[in-house]
């Protein structure tokens, strides 16, 4: 079984004495069911367990009424062989999107206490209109993404002393063993192929096959398609493909600023204005990541977002390479971690930054000076710099490092780099370890 690090949320949820039902959201095949499942079967005597999508007569349990005695009876009602015992009872609510009233019904489980109640759902975000009341105050929402690196690493087996070691080098600024150092080079090599969905990880750790790999990873870009079928508003559904299918062409320009433009090439009046709903259906399908492009690097970073310019990322980077053309895997095997003008490896760390900080920021200006990414941590403005191919020059970290004082901390990510901070005050890591960033 695949060890995630949101099983200690939940873990820490249960203890909390007055809580809130929980809803772990995110993108279809992240592991939301097997997660949850796990943990309601570890960690509680009873368990009551409703999947609207595939139990639709279950729906019905909240139709009418939804005060917490009615709700109660309907439960011990539809699920005679479990008692429900206060503290010892936990409520699992699949594919919630699917039963508004259930979302709605929330805020009731929350007041009573006796059963804790968490619900998972995808796409929950293009149903707001449906829900009659939302329980503000008694869901708290927990996302849930890929497998970052570092559960990729505790899944193929390198034990957790190792990568604490990794993690001390990090934070202490100080050279790793070399051969230790190109183990670890070699397996974020094969995350990036591979990616983080929890079943692609499970074949890859079972049968080593990077076919079987890149056959699970189209199977699920398909899905992502069907989805739009499935959910989007007719008038909505080819443009949310158009826009989907663009993303590896945005992201493939050297200036890899998304424009609406490069949707449909043969298309006229491609704007903001036809597209903006396409791009927010994707966001909330938990499909993509948007980088905002910020006016100044200065604190606070927020305030200083550029809503009309941003790039956007896949969330999950082997399904990225799955909608490249063919020998993409190929040719990162051979270390040509720039194909696409080093799309890949900006995807990966973009999908990284997502897990730790609330968005994503980059800086451009002019088109000849750009910054890869630039977050605040622990108060600092930090420009962080990736170089995955042989120029290693860094000429617009200088430039931030000479001309923008607001910035205080200066990252640079590379291929074939060990441990150091240079005499600009510049710290170089290699590549993998933006999993400690």
């Amino acid at each position: 079984m695949l060890e995630r690090k949101i099983t200690n949320t939940l873990l820490e949820w249960k203890q909390e004495e007055k809580k809130p039902c929980l809803l772990v959201r995110g993108a279809r095949q992240v592991g939301k069911t097997f997660i949850i499942d796990e943990f309601a079967k570890n960690n509680y005597k009873n368990y009551l367990y409703i999947n609207f999508e595939l139990m639709p007569e279950y729906k019905s349990i909240f139709d009418g009424n939804l005060d917490i005695k009615t709700l109660i009876m309907k439960l011990e009602v539809t699920f005679p062989e479990i008692n429900i015992e206060p503290k010892e009872t936990i409520l699992f609510l699949d594919e919630i999107q699917s039963c508004p009233n259930a979302r709605t019904a929330l805020k009731s489980f929350a007041l009573d206490g006796r059963i804790d109640v968490i619900a998972s759902g995808s796409l929950l975000g293009l149903y707001y209109k449906e829900i009659s009341s939302y329980p503000v105050g008694y869901e708290r929402i927990v996302d849930l993404y890929p497998l970052d690196f570092e559960e990729f690493l505790w899944g193929i087996g390198i034990k957790k002393d190792t990568i604490e070691y990794a993690r001390n080098c990090f934070q202490e600024l100080k050279p790793m063993d070399e051969y230790v150092l190109k183990q670890f080079q070699e397996q974020f090599k094969m995350y990036m192929l591979v990616g983080g969905m929890p079943n692609i990880v499970r074949e890859y750790i079972e049968t080593n096959s990077l076919t079987k790999v890149l056959t699970m990873q189209k199977a699920i870009i398909e899905n992502y398609l069907l989805d739009v079928v499935k959910y989007a508003e007719t008038v909505n559904k080819q443009k949310i493909i158009n826009t989907f299918q663009s993303i590896p062409i945005q992201l493939s320009k050297k200036n890899k600023k998304f424009l609406y433009t490069d949707i449909n090439k043969g298309e006229r009046d491609v704007g903001e204005r036809k597209y903006a709903s396409a791009i927010e259906w994707l966001k909330d399908a938990g499909i993509i990541n948007f980088c905002y492009n910020l006016s100044e690097p200065a604190l606070p970073l927020i305030s200083n977002i550029r809503l009309n310019s941003f790039k956007i990322y896949m969330r999950d980077t082997g399904l990225l390479i799955a909608m490249l053309e063919e020998g993409t895997q190929k040719a990162i095997l051979e270390e040509d971690l720039y194909i696409n003008e080093g799309a890949l490896l900006e995807n990966i760390f973009a999908s990284e930054i997502t897990t730790k900080h609330d968005k994503l920021m980059y800086f451009e200006r002019k088109s000849k000076l750009e910054i890869d990414f630039i977050l605040n941590i622990e108060g600092k403005v930090t420009a962080i710099e990736v170089k995955s191919g042989n120029n290693k020059q860094a000429k617009s970290l200088m430039s931030i490092v000479q001309n923008y004082k607001t910035v205080t901390r200066y990252i640079k990510f590379e291929k074939d780099c060990n441990v150091y901070k240079d005499d600009k005050n510049v710290e170089h890591y290699p590549l993998f370890m933006i999993m400690y960033l």
